[in-house]
């Protein structure tokens, strides 16, 4: 249970990654990009997941902080679908939208480590 419980912290840091790298990476000229996309999409999966190992296990979870962190992910998530389908549009995306996805998620990040 413990390498299935690393393997999806693994992946979970990879989804953060994917955000917050495609952020930092198009920080000048904001866009939502498609790894962001799929990063959030991965956090979702992956986090769902690593509180129901840690359920099934002995592991405590802190359900306040699991809470928080979902709602803050599902901003995220909305966030980066909608930036997603303007670009598939070959609209712009504006920078509070783009913004909102990268400070989000590394709001969410902070939140992960120091609580």
């Amino acid at each position: 249970m413990d390498i299935l419980r690393d393997i999806l912290v693994l992946i979970h840091i990879l989804g953060t990654a994917a955000i917050v790298g495609g952020w930092f990476a198009n920080f000048r000229t904001p866009t939502v990009t498609q790894w962001q996309h799929i990063g959030a999409w991965v956090q979702l999966i992956t986090g769902l997941a690593l509180v129901g190992v840690l359920e099934m296990g002995d592991g405590e979870v802190n359900h306040m902080k699991i809470g928080i962190k979902l709602v803050v992910l599902i901003a995220v998530l909305v966030a980066a679908v909608m930036g997603r389908r303007k670009v598939g549009k070959g609209e712009p995306v504006s920078k509070g939208l783009a913004h909102a996805v990268g400070g989000l998620a590394l709001i969410n990040t902070v939140i992960a480590v120091l609580w």
